[in-house]
């Protein structure tokens, strides 16, 4: 796994000329992002990351944290609307695009003009048709295993992100991988989120099984829980999958 601090992070996209090299771009907005990023949970912690990704970086219009299991499977885990949500659910289904593929190797990729984008034909030409999204910037967060954390930032217009873009999307990347570290190991904050979804789900079956609220479906997940002395994750995954529970909740 790479860590926080780890020196080839940052690389910059091919299209990066060096304008902005040793500037000091918006650095007040940035030591506040910093401090934002302190002490919040896990998902708390993403969405202040991709708000704050959209707030300081110039042309950006929509964020996202997503999470890439393998390769294959891109999920949007902290987006700041609709759009980037979409964008991710086309990567995956066309099994190419740039967090699927070049931000594992480039750390950086910046799509200038998703029209005339020719590195994943496919995936720009679903993405473009589908979607009013132009550019895109990506950066890569951290790398475990075959899975991948990356910042992704998008506009609406072609050639929205400049050299200067990239620059405080590259500052911006690396407060939040120390943050996500500080918080955290990756494979913890990977688990962290993938239980809450498995959860999530789980209450809402049990919600229209037994006509409850969401409060009364997760204690009746934790009282299962308690009585077979396993995780609470492990309950409901069980009954994501099979529909049944090792005891009865009632």
């Amino acid at each position: 796994m790479s860590s926080a601090n780890d020196n080839t992070r940052g690389l910059p996209s091919e299209h990066d000329q060096g304008e902005q090299a040793g500037k000091d771009v918006l650095a007040v907005a940035l030591a506040q992002m910093a401090r934002d990023l302190q002490n919040q949970s896990p998902q708390e912690l993403l969405m202040a990351i991709a708000d704050s990704a959209v707030a300081v970086i110039p042309g950006a219009e929509h964020g996202s944290i997503s999470l890439v299991e393998g390769r294959r499977t891109v999920t949007a885990k902290a987006p700041t609307g609709e759009l980037p949500t979409r964008v991710d659910e086309i990567q995956t289904a066309e099994g190419q695009g740039p967090c699927l593929d070049a931000v594992y190797e480039q750390k950086t990729v910046r799509i200038p003009d998703m029209r005339n984008e020719s590195r994943w034909p496919d995936f720009a030409r679903r993405a473009a048709a589908e979607t009013p999204i132009r550019s895109m910037l990506a950066f890569q967060l951290f790398v475990e295993a075959e899975n991948l954390g990356a910042l992704n930032i998008f506009s609406s217009l072609p050639q929205a992100f400049s050299d200067e873009s990239e620059h405080v999307g590259l500052i911006v990347a690396a407060h939040a991988a120390v943050a996500l570290a500080g918080s955290q190991e990756v494979s913890q904050l990977h688990s962290a989120l993938l239980s809450r979804d498995m959860i999530g789900v789980a209450k809402g079956i049990l919600m229209e099984r037994f006509k409850i609220d969401e409060h009364q479906a997760f204690l009746l997940l934790v009282k299962v829980s308690n009585r077979t002395n396993t995780k609470l994750h492990e309950q409901a995954e069980r009954l994501v999958y099979t529909g049944l529970m090792e005891q009865s909740p009632f």
